[in-house]
């Protein structure tokens, strides 16, 4: 392995940082799902939305005490601030969670096509090695060649490998924050409209 990376050039360095950093952000952002999906909680969203649909905010905020689920965090800040814009308040903090669940995917995305950019350069820079080395040895000698011939599709090959692996987990984690926007989103409207119900029960009381 060793051998197959000093065969790539000078390029291949470049090459194992992207891999470096790909394969850590894919860790990082692996073990950040498994840790909110065992801090969701369902059951306590629906006991949620079912004290305010009777307006007992007090049962509310005993009941939320402790929950990490982000779905409770939006909804209570919605609730904290009810008398001024719900609304307002559950967009602010939604977007709080969004912004936290697509940490990193930049660099992830910056690695996919960053990675095969550099094996194109390590293709050109082993050609040109190629070619100065035949040019050297003359024609007679053309097995000298083999060394920027190899480089040129070590290059190609790693950045391939680094960039391919890397679109299924980023591809992924892309669509667990779409679908963590659309449950936000239906919960956020329940609570917009319990809300409203609540609001209309009252005046006409």
């Amino acid at each position: 392995m060793l051998e197959f990376f000093v065969k790539g050039g000078p390029v291949m360095y470049p090459l194992l940082a992207c891999s470096v950093i790909a394969l850590t952000v894919v860790i990082e952002r692996m073990l950040f799902w498994i840790r909110e999906d065992m801090r969701r909680n369902q059951p306590l969203v629906d006991d949620v939305l079912e004290l305010c649909q009777r307006g007992d905010w007090g049962a509310v905020r005993e009941k939320v005490k402790g929950s990490r689920d982000y779905v409770i965090r939006i909804l209570v800040n919605g609730i904290l601030h009810r008398e001024f814009s719900m609304t307002k308040a559950m967009e602010t903090a939604a977007a709080d969670e969004m912004k936290r669940m697509r940490r990193f995917l930049g660099v992830l995305d910056t690695m996919i096509t960053v990675a095969p950019l550099l094996g194109i350069l390590g293709t050109v820079t082993g050609i040109i090695t190629a070619f100065n080395l035949l040019g050297t040895a003359g024609i007679e000698q053309p097995q000298l060649a083999t060394a920027g011939i190899a480089e040129a599709l070590i290059t190609t090959a790693a950045g391939l490998f680094i960039a391919i692996p890397s679109i299924l987990p980023f591809n992924y984690f892309n669509s667990r924050a779409e679908d963590a926007a659309l449950n936000i989103e239906k919960y956020a409207t329940s609570l917009e409209i319990v809300y409203e119900k609540l609001n209309q029960a009252q005046k006409q009381g």
